[in-house]
């Protein structure tokens, strides 16, 4: 419980961060395009047109928040959405994920560290005798 009770002061998983400048966006004077994808079988999530997070293990995709793995469920929170409603998109639509993409990238080393030390607890669990 503590595991997921304290998951923003857990020690960061390890992932291998890519840059590679996007020219296009740059040359245009905009942000890279966020894409946030992940990449199961590859242990990569693709956050933009720009940076890419790789070194996610196996385990980490184990972990799942209904019907979906954690760092999926992350990544579609963090997802550019367009309001419905006229009116709330013309005065509240200002979410941009470029404003927040380093928090993301933390958040997403912490949930996978929480994903995958999870899943070693459930394998234990799994593993005990039942009586």
């Amino acid at each position: 419980m503590a595991l997921h009770i304290g998951y923003e002061s857990v020690e960061p998983w390890k992932l291998k961060r890519t840059d590679t400048p996007d020219k296009k966006a740059s040359d245009a004077g905009q942000n890279p395009k966020p894409a946030l994808k992940s990449d199961h079988e590859n242990g990569i999530v693709i956050l933009d047109s720009q940076t890419q997070l790789s070194g996610v293990p196996k385990a980490a995709w184990g972990y799942k928040l209904g019907n979906r793995c954690a760092l999926d469920w992350v990544l579609d929170q963090h997802k550019e959405k367009t309001p419905k409603d006229p009116t709330i998109r013309e005065k509240f639509n200002a979410y941009r994920f470029a404003d927040y993409k380093e928090k993301v990238v933390d958040l997403l080393g912490r949930i996978t560290r929480v994903s995958v030390e999870t899943m070693e607890i459930v394998e234990a669990m799994r593993a005990l005798p039942r009586g």
